[in-house]
């Protein structure tokens, strides 16, 4: 459990360095970017590591329908985590698209986890995206919401996402993690 949260602090660490020591980030100059990303790919691999080698403690028993909950919700968060790229119409619905995807991902993982370790990851995961919208929010000021792209660049973002649901599902399967029920 040390090691997921330690990789939960570096993963807090890594995103927040901008907005918590603007200054030292600033005199850093594009090092400070490699800072940056090298403390949230230490993060990735620390918690990875970490949820893995963590003791199966039981903290609530996820509900029978958890699966297919699940599994619609994460089709939502790979969309919304790609609408942050998106040139469609969709983009200009949310502000935080990718920071709510990482949101409906907790929520939805948490559907059909009830270990301690899934609870702690998943948990602080969604608690992060929440205090990073609020501190962008807070930072930034009003949303200048951007003008809506055509069309085709939705129907792009719902394509390639429902490629990359199938990838993942994929990779769970191949980890042992079936995803579907039945």
């Amino acid at each position: 459990m040390t090691l997921l949260l330690l990789g939960i602090g570096l993963w807090w660490a890594g995103h927040f360095f901008k907005r918590v020591l603007p200054g030292v980030r600033a005199r850093m100059g594009e090092r400070g970017k490699g800072v940056a990303a090298l403390l949230i790919v230490a993060a990735l691999v620390t918690m990875v590591l970490g949820f893995r080698g963590a003791a199966l403690e039981t903290v609530f028993v996820p509900p029978p329908w958890g699966r297919h909950a699940n599994n619609l919700l994460m089709l939502v968060a790979v969309i919304l985590l790609g609408m942050g790229s998106s040139k469609g119409k969709l983009r200009a619905w949310l502000r935080h698209p990718m920071l709510t995807g990482v949101l409906v991902w907790a929520v939805a993982h948490l559907l059909v986890n009830g270990d301690l370790a899934s609870v702690v990851l998943f948990g602080s995961m969604g608690v992060w995206a929440v205090v990073e919208m609020l501190v962008i929010n807070a930072k930034d000021g009003p949303w200048k919401r951007p003008e809506p792209g055509p069309i085709v660049g939705d129907v792009r973002l719902l394509v390639i996402s429902l490629v990359v649901f199938g990838v993942i599902a994929a990779i769970h399967t191949w980890l042992g993690y079936y995803p579907f029920p039945g």
